[in-house]
Order: C-alpha cells, then structure tokens, then sequence
C-alpha cells in the first residue's frame, strides 16, 4: 500500500541563531529586520549591544529565536571582559552561528580571528552573512563573497544581504531554519521578544542619549529605570529613569547648557517610548554619577552586568 503524499506533514523546527562580527558591523539592524519590529537599540558607535537579547521570528516551517550578542572586541575594561564572556556563553549554546562582514569593507585580521574561532563551538551550523551590500558595488559584493568564502570550508550556506532593503532576508531565514533541529515553537506566535518593558525602555534612552556624543562617551553611558506607572485619573504613563556617566564632565556633556541636551535626549526616547506603551508618556531623567563603573564589580552588579 502507497502512502499518501498528502498526509505527509514537514516537521516542525526551532532553535536558537546568533550573528557574530566585528562591533558595528549591523548585527543589531539585520535582528530587528527579520522580527520586524526594533527590539535592539542600533547607533554608529561600537559595541552599543550589552546583552543577550532575544528576538522571535514565526515562519511557516517553525521558529528561530535569535540571540543578539555585543561585538567581539578586545576589552579594554571589566565591562569589556563580561561583555565577551558573554558572546562566549551564547555560542556555545546556539544551534546556528552567523557570521557577519559588511560588503563595504574588506576582510581584516579581525575578521579572520573572529571566523578561525568559530571552531571551538563544533555544535553549531555555521553560515557567512556577507551585510550592507545595499551600500556597496557589485565588485565590491563579489569581492567579500570570495573572501568569505575562503575563511572556513565548513560554512553551510554563504549570503549576501541588506536589512535595510530586506533583501535576501526570506533565503536567510529560510535557510537557518532548514538547519534548526526538529521541535515545537519555543515561544506563542504573538511574542517577538523576552525582554521586560522596563529593559526596552532602558535602551530607548541609552540609544537617545548616544545620539551625537563623543567617541570616549558611549561606553560610560547606562541607564536604570527606576519606575514605570500609570498615572491616576490620566492617559499619562510617568517613566523615571537615571542616566548614569563616570565623571563631572561626561555628566555636563549629556545634560548641555541648560539642560537643552537632556530634553533632546528625552523627546526622541519619549516618541519610541509611547508607541511601546500604548499610552502619552511623561519622561523624567535624572544624571547622576557611578565612578568608574565599567570597572567596578560592585557597581556592575548594581547595573545589571
């Protein structure tokens, strides 16, 4: 007896993915594209990523659930160092590496340490994402894909790809899925992250308040939500949150003179805050300082490192 063709039902998958590069090499930005909503914060500085956060991608054949991760550098600070053990732990408990190098650039010592390292995570599926390649020529896309190409033999799938343009994200998505094993979804179809609103919000400011700040500032920048609570009799939602730098000076620079950097910081997280929220919002910050945090395990702990 024939089985019959039409009761032959494709397998379910799901499982973790993480992309991995140099800082600011659009990891965050791809994420975001494939969930089709902003769950990590994006800027021009590097390493603007801090934690492992979770974005949910449903397609017809199953789920991936991707970790976005910090770029791995080489640390300079306390922060630096958890930041890297934590890329660490990640991708040694995904199912597929990918692993990033932007079309505009050529492939650095960087690069090719990041790719070589990639072999002390042997349970992984690795693929190359060649990114941006909106922003680069056709010579330039096939010079990179050759390049890419020749830093492992073991790559299971090669890409070329913008998240700005969304080009090539369905052949990306269909292709880690093929390689996720077998299994139920890992999260109800309606849930794109893992992150707790007051996380979000977190990174909303940070993001605002790494708009236009010097290159030694970024790194110095946390926030801490303190309290998100509707207000009584009102639509308003009060959000208090603490943006905290590591000198006077830094201080000064993200407040500006008379507090008119501050409010610019505050209006641009308030527009992405609301819509998040559902609800008007009334944004209070306060600057305050922690000395020398990004070296300090004390204090680390106090910022959720």
């Amino acid at each position: 007896m024939t089985a019959d063709p039409s009761d032959q039902t494709t397998p379910s998958r799901s499982g973790f993915v993480t992309f991995v590069g140099r800082p600011n090499v659009g990891k965050s930005t791809l994420m975001n594209a494939l969930v089709g909503e902003k769950i990590a914060i994006t800027s021009e500085k590097p390493q603007t990523t801090r934690r492992a956060i979770r974005g949910i991608v449903n397609r017809p054949g199953g789920q991936l659930v991707i970790v976005d991760t910090p770029g791995i550098h080489k640390p300079r600070t306390l922060l630096g160092q958890r930041l890297n053990d934590l890329v660490d732990d990640v991708l040694g408990d995904v199912d597929v590496i990918g692993f990033c190098v932007p079309a505009t650039d050529p492939v650095g010592p960087g690069d090719r340490r990041i790719a070589a390292s990639l072999s002390g995570y042997p349970r992984a599926r690795k693929i190359a994402l060649v990114t941006k390649i909106d922003a680069a020529t056709r010579e330039q896309v096939t010079e990179r894909l050759m390049e890419v190409d020749a830093l492992r033999e073991d790559w299971a799938a090669v890409i070329p790809l913008s998240a700005l343009t969304r080009t090539q994200l369905d052949v990306l998505s269909d292709e880690v899925l093929a390689l996720l094993p077998e299994g139920p979804t890992l999260y109800p179809d309606d849930v794109v992250t893992d992150e707790s609103i007051d996380d979000r919000v977190a990174e909303i400011i940070r993001e605002a308040a790494l708009e236009g700040v010097r290159d030694e500032l970024p790194h110095s920048i946390a926030v801490v939500v303190q309290d998100i609570a509707p207000r009584e009799d009102s639509d308003l939602t009060d959000v208090f949150a603490d943006i905290v730098v590591e000198r006077d000076s830094q201080k000064a620079i993200i407040i500006g003179h008379r507090g008119s950097r501050l409010r610019d910081v505050g209006a641009r997280a308030r527009a992405q805050i609301e819509p998040l929220l559902g609800t008007r919002v009334y944004l209070s910050l306060h600057v305050r300082i922690a000395k020398e945090w990004q070296r300090d395990p004390k204090q680390l702990r106090r910022l959720g490192f």
